[in-house]
């Protein structure tokens, strides 16, 4: 997903992400949408029984990963023998013990594939307020100690919005908006919510297919544009009214969503391929396309000059950002579900299906995997990192690591 880019521009995007909200994890896949996060120089680079800071018990499935706001860990769950129990749950940074549990009976469908689960999509924070999607298309809003702002049940407005997989795809906020992919081969549709009524902003229609990616943000031209990716390609839009600005319509991944640095997109796309905004209404320029790249269902990640992604055969490569160019492979153990992230400390942080977490030294010619760890529970959802702390999720339990001091 990348470039032949205005380095400066991603260098200020990377310079933002050291503010105190920017530093935090807030919404899936961190502070840029992209996997990587400037600081947590101090986070561990073994994980072990040693590192384990604190574990927490889970009441639900859910493959949304952790956010941190502050010194609140939040997740989302869906519980019961339908997961028609949506639940948020808020747990102390510093011990893990569990601050305040909000419960919600779906208003929607519940009908998932085995594999995934209602308590999918990330929840995203904007620093003072909790906003959670579920699969169910139920949408609500807390304040930090859990007090209720609003709640949308979008199936009673839409009710032919779903599809019998389920849905996945995460939130995010920009341009004073919450913004969601509610796409699926029925209603599909995406839309932006008033952070404070979530009432409709706006509403747009988009392809009927079953689609699981998340919208991405990206920087162009002084503003934030939010791009959507489906099986026909990517739109790039105003996140506060809607409105289209351009379209990539040569096809993407469903699965795989794609991840930016300042104005450069990589997409899962006929490999990858790395876009740059057009003008309005044209066709974005694609920088460089990699066909024999092909990300299976983590999304890439993005550090500075280089990205990584891993393969169906379970390898993770890693390549140069201006040019698409592999710069050198390592073979991991998989299967993956959940996306690799990074920080400032020059490793690499992933989890199999199976529970295995590895971490891969990034500082070298080529990647070394020097530590791994088996947590021994099925683990479908991305990292988090915040505090110079990792944290990770089953369905069952909630993890953080972090040097002791």
């Amino acid at each position: 997903m990348k470039n032949l880019l205005a380095f400066t521009l991603l260098g200020a995007t990377l310079v933002a992400g050291t503010s105190s909200t920017q530093a935090e994890w807030h919404r899936f896949r961190g502070p840029n949408g992209n996997g990587y996060i400037t600081g947590n120089t101090e986070l561990p680079t073994v994980l072990s029984k040693e590192t384990l800071a604190w574990k927490a018990p889970l009441p639900g499935r859910g493959l949304g990963s952790a956010i941190v706001v502050a010194d609140k860990v939040i997740v989302s769950a869906a519980s019961g023998p339908h997961q028609d129990k949506l639940q948020i749950l808020c747990f102390s940074n510093t011990d893990g013990s569990e601050l305040w549990r909000r419960s919600f009976w779906a208003t929607g469908r519940t009908m998932c594939h085995k594999k995934t689960c209602v308590a999918a999509p990330t929840p995203t924070s904007d620093g003072k307020n909790i906003y959670a999607l579920w699969s169910s298309n139920d949408l609500v809003s807390l304040d930090l100690e859990g007090n209720l702002r609003w709640m949308r049940g979008l199936t009673l407005d839409y009710p032919n919005a779903s599809n019998s997989l389920g849905m996945a795809s995460s939130p995010v906020i920009a341009g004073g908006t919450l913004v969601a992919q509610i796409e699926n081969d029925s209603e599909s549709f995406a839309a932006g919510f008033d952070l404070d009524t979530g009432a409709n902003k706006w509403k747009i229609s988009r392809p009927k297919m079953a689609n699981w990616t998340s919208p991405v943000t990206m920087s162009f031209g002084g503003q934030t544009i939010v791009a959507l990716q489906s099986g026909k390609g990517v739109m790039g839009i105003s996140p506060s009214t809607g409105s289209a600005l351009w379209n990539f319509s040569k096809g993407a991944s469903t699965i795989p969503s794609g991840a930016a640095a300042g104005d450069t997109l990589i997409v899962p796309s006929r490999g990858l391929t790395a876009l740059r905004p057009g003008a309005k209404g044209g066709e974005p320029v694609s920088v460089w396309n990699q066909k024999t790249q092909k990300p299976a269902t983590a999304s890439p990640l993005i550090t500075g000059d280089r990205f990584y992604f891993i393969n169906s055969a379970g390898v993770l490569t890693a390549a140069d950002r201006k040019t698409g160019e592999r710069l050198w492979r390592i073979r991991v153990k998989g299967p993956f579900s959940g996306s690799p992230v990074a920080c400032q400390n020059k490793h690499l942080y992933l989890f199999n299906e199976k529970g295995l977490a590895q971490v891969v030294d990034l500082s070298g010619k080529e990647g070394k995997i020097v530590s791994e760890f088996e947590l021994k529970e099925t683990i479908l959802g991305t990292a988090s990192i915040a505090r110079n702390a990792l944290y990770v999720r089953s369905d069952q339990t909630l993890w953080k690591f972090a040097t002791k001091k």
